[in-house]
């Protein structure tokens, strides 16, 4: 959530933030309305005032014998009440829609961040050389139907398209990546939690996903929850309306949860196999930081989260991603791609964003420094460490043999009781 306060100080930063998005708002009528929010509520302090002052007037009246006037001050202050109720009223009622205004409209993008979409993107860097094949690569779906790992068929059955079921080793592998990044992260100095996948719709709030992504959040309507779209968001929910010690300052976790989205995929290669599904595992970092330190922190979380792909030997590339291509809550963002061979893709398998105040603000989380007067809002960045099954897919593609066997690499075949190749299960 925006400061309001950049409504009265510096509405062409919005106006611009906004057009570098490709986005845009009715900014007058934002104005107007904390203008005359905060008119109706001077109004209101003003008449409190007064009615405070008359108040100890009429006690001075009662003690002094003069009651009829007492009686007629008392019958002026009760329309003073009347009129201080209206007025809270309206002020409650034009605060209420100016802050669900505000709660629509995205955070502003760093001045780093290209204007422009995703034609806009910078690449930043590359690791890794893609692997040339002396035969044609297969795409996932085919190798993991040979290698008797993945089931399309049994979970569409179960419950409908955009979901994958992983059997014998495809689910030893999966759970073989958790632990491997899991131990990584904490190596790290990241502090893990085993979050609850259900969220109320405050905590949902607090990270941007409500109100203006709900369409693509799955509901719990019986019991006012919605399952998490990514950890980020039960994390964030930690610390929600609490004030942090600055001395603490930065605060790191990870965690591995499914996460659950009901978003559509495109037409062609993203709806096969398992690039684009409504229920995938992830590990996710999120760091609560100083502003002051919150960009070194953005690249520390994006070194960290490379660092699981160097690990598991996949080459990757570094987008910087203009305005229009980030998420609503992000002032700035890394999306870090896999090269999967047999779909001739590069996955996103990682996204690393510097949200700044903006989630923050909305989670009442503030952080106070020892003797400082007063509070600020830390900065909360947040990023994949990384996303399951997109990893699966570049391994499984990259590693693939001319028979069909996958080689896993060195680092996860402790994770997998010390296997080295992927073979077909009878």
């Amino acid at each position: 959530m925006l400061d309001v306060r950049i409504l009265r100080e510096d509405r062409e930063l919005l106006l611009e933030g906004l057009a570098r998005r490709g986005d845009s708002a009715d900014v007058d009528r934002l104005v107007r309305l904390d203008e005359e929010y905060r008119r109706l509520l001077a109004e209101s302090e003003r008449l409190k005032a007064e009615r405070n002052a008359r108040s100890k007037e009429i006690g001075v009246m009662v003690q002094g014998g003069r009651a009829e006037q007492a009686e007629q001050l008392k019958s002026e202050m009760r329309a003073v009440s009347d009129r201080i109720k209206s007025l809270d009223d309206q002020s409650s009622a034009h605060k209420e829609t100016l802050d669900s205004l505000l709660l629509e409209l995205p955070n502003l993008p760093h001045a780093s961040v290209p204007a422009g979409g995703p034609e806009a993107n910078v690449h930043v860097r590359e690791w890794g050389r893609p692997r040339e094949f002396d035969f044609e690569p297969k795409p996932h779906w085919e190798l993991g139907e040979r290698l008797g790992i993945l089931d399309l068929e049994r979970a569409t059955k179960i419950a409908g398209s955009g979901f994958v079921g992983l059997t014998g080793a495809g689910a030893a592998l999966s759970r073989a990546l958790i632990a491997l990044m899991l131990d990584r992260h904490r190596a790290n100095g990241y502090r893990e939690i085993a979050p609850p996948y259900l969220v109320n719709a405050a905590t949902a709030t607090a990270t941007g996903h409500l109100p203006k992504f709900e369409e693509q959040l799955y509901a719990c309507d019986r019991d006012e929850l919605y399952l998490i779209p990514t950890a980020e968001v039960p994390i964030m929910g930690w610390h929600r309306e609490e004030i942090l010690d600055a001395a603490a300052l930065p605060l790191r976790y990870c965690a591995h949860t499914p996460c659950f989205r009901r978003e559509a995929g495109a037409a062609g290669r993203e709806t096969r196999g398992m690039i684009r599904v409504h229920q995938f595992d992830k590990v996710e970092m999120v760091a609560i930081t100083a502003p002051e330190a919150s960009y070194d922190m953005l690249e520390t979380l994006t070194a960290d989260a490379e660092a699981v792909l160097q690990t598991l030997e996949l080459p990757y590339r570094i987008l910087l991603l203009a305005a229009g291509d980030m998420g609503n809550a992000a002032a700035k963002t890394y999306d870090i791609e896999a090269w999967a061979p047999g779909v001739g893709m590069w996955l996103e398998v990682s996204s690393c964003s510097n949200c700044e105040a903006y989630q923050s603000r909305r989670a009442g989380l503030r952080m106070r420094a020892e003797g400082a007067s007063g509070t600020r809002h830390p900065h909360t960045l947040n990023g994949s460490g990384v996303a399951l099954p997109r990893t699966m897919i570049a391994l499984l593609e990259n590693g693939q043999n001319a028979d069909g066997t996958v080689t896993l690499p060195a680092a996860l075949r402790p994770y997998m009781g010390g296997r080295e190749v992927l073979e077909p299960e009878s």
